[in-house]
């Protein structure tokens, strides 16, 4: 049964990549906060699958690990921001683009009971640390969007 959850879970993925508007293109900050709610959309999905399984004998929890990259993706680590020439600024870095995340699969180690690893209350703390950070994005986003509108009607 697992099996197939991380088969669906992980397919979802392949949905969400779309075209980004125009604008994006030209502003890091809104490709990286693109960026962070399409992996905290995913990471709901995963957590509310081991939710949803909590009861289900044998299944095994999953984790969505994206955080890493995404760090690493900002610092720059091995991959490097795209410049037509040396003294031009990038707009954007591919880097962001490039972080996909890993679903982890976490087996039941105890041996006892039904062979469930799922923990409801350890669950539902991620749940509200995404929501919480998912929204912190989108307020952000607000802000980024209220900054351009802001000087697209000069000022006012």
């Amino acid at each position: 049964m697992s099996h197939l959850l991380s088969q669906q879970v992980s397919s979802t993925n392949t949905i969400q990549e779309k075209e980004m508007p125009f604008i994006q293109q030209f502003d890091t900050t809104m490709n990286l906060l693109q960026k962070v709610l399409d992996l905290r959309a995913r990471n709901q999905q995963v957590i509310s699958s081991n939710i949803a399984n909590a009861d289900t004998p044998g299944y095994s929890a999953l984790s969505f690990e994206f955080e890493t990259q995404l760090k690493s993706a900002i610092a720059g680590g091995d991959l490097k921001p795209v410049a037509g020439r040396e003294d031009h600024i990038p707009l954007s870095s591919s880097n962001i683009s490039q972080v996909q995340g890993d679903i982890v699969v976490h087996p039941d180690k105890t041996g006892i009971g039904d062979r469930n690893s799922v923990s409801v209350d350890q669950e539902m703390v991620k749940l509200s640390e995404n929501e919480i950070l998912y929204e912190t994005a989108i307020t952000m986003l607000n802000k980024k969007l209220a900054i351009l509108k802001y000087v697209s009607n000069d000022g006012r």
